[in-house]
This record gives C-alpha cells, sequence and structure tokens, in this order.
C-alpha cells in the first residue's frame, strides 16, 4: 500500500510518527472529491426550468450512493478493528490502539457532515417533509461523536502503555460504541438509502 502524506492540521500522535497512513484523512478526502464535485458536474445537467430531468437525478443517486457505501464501508471497518481489540483485551496492540484513535473522530466527523448536508434533506423530501427520523439521526449522531471522544481517550492511554485495570469495562465501552455504529448503518441501509432512490 502507497504511503500517504498527511496533512499538517491532523498529525498522528509523535509516538507513532513513522505511519504515514491517515485513514481518517482518505475517506474525508474521497467523500469530499465524490459528494462535491461529482454533484456540482450532476447540476449543470438541470434544465432551463430548473427542474431535474432523468440524468441529473440519476446522475446523482448513483453519486449519493457511491459516498454513502464507502463511507459504510470505512465505518465497518472501524467496528471490526475494535470488536478485535475487544476480544483480545487485556492484551492489545498499542499501536492499533494509536491508530485507531486518531481515526476514529474525523473518519465520524466527515461522514456526519456528508449525510446532513446530503442525505438526510433527500430523505426527509422523500418523507413528505416527515423530519422525526432525520431529527432521530441527527441526535444519534451527536452521541456517537461523544462516545467516539471517550473511546479515543480509552484507546490512546492504551496506546501509550496505560495499564487496563477492568478489561470487562473497557470492553463493554468498545462494544457498545461499535454495536451503535452498526444499527445505525443498518438502518441508513435499509430505511434511508431506498427511500431517496440508492439502492444498496
Amino acid at each position: 500500500m502507497t504511503p500517504i502524506q498527511q496533512s499538517a492540521h491532523r498529525r498522528l500522535d509523535p509516538c507513532q510518527s513513522h505511519i504515514l497512513l491517515d485513514w481518517a484523512a482518505l475517506v474525508a478526502q474521497t467523500i469530499r472529491r465524490l459528494s462535491l464535485n461529482r454533484l456540482k458536474e450532476l447540476g449543470s445537467l438541470l434544465n432551463e426550468t430548473g427542474r431535474e430531468n432523468t440524468a441529473a437525478r440519476s446522475g446523482r443517486e448513483a453519486v449519493t450512493a457511491a459516498v454513502m457505501k464507502r463511507a459504510h464501508l470505512e465505518k465497518l471497518q472501524l467496528c471490526a478493528a475494535l470488536e478485535k481489540i475487544a476480544d483480545t483485551l487485556p492484551r492489545v496492540d498499542p499501536l492499533a490502539c494509536l491508530t485507531l484513535a486518531n481515526a476514529i473522530v474525523p473518519l465520524l466527523r466527515d461522514s456526519h457532515e456528508y449525510e446532513e448536508s446530503v442525505i438526510f434533506p433527500a430523505y426527509e423530501t422523500a418523507l413528505a417533509n416527515n423530519r422525526d427520523s432525520a431529527r432521530r439521526l441527527r441526535a444519534e449522531h451527536v452521541e456517537d461523536e461523544c462516545f467516539a471522544a471517550e473511546v479515543t481517550e480509552i484507546l490512546l492511554a492504551i496506546g501509550h502503555g496505560k495499564t487496563i485495570d477492568n478489561a470487562e469495562a473497557v470492553g463493554f465501552m468498545l462494544r457498545g460504541f461499535f454495536e451503535s455504529l452498526r444499527r445505525h448503518i443498518a438502518f441508513e441501509r435499509e430505511h434511508v438509502l431506498p427511500m431517496i432512490g440508492s439502492d444498496y
């Protein structure tokens, strides 16, 4: 795998500065590139009356599905990595903990930003402006990001050599976090994307 240059504003911990793959930055770049640039191009397919023609609509739906599939894949890989740590407690790979700690919050923040700016408005429109489900999903985003900050703190401490006094409690915390993410993704796959015309 080719190393990716880290951005100056999102550096890894100095103790692991030899790691060049900034996973979260890669996901964020992909999401931004697909969602913004491609959607701008597709916007030019609008006809003069301002209504979308069939090509514009199908093109936008294809891009939306591609972005969401990529975001879901990255989050599910994150869940699998956290589950592996939870399964091996109290013996863990400190480097894996540090790597995940640096990826969690940026990954969630960028994917949530895309969902809230592109996916949820389309979902609300499809539901005839019923905002209850989208409001609940936005609330879950806030909860997940707060939970992510706590998980990050624990992983950083473990990665820096802190002794795990209660492996069961740490495992319970990790499982609570990644199971919540998996439920959120499952709901989006089964209910949100089909409503906006994006088959999974």
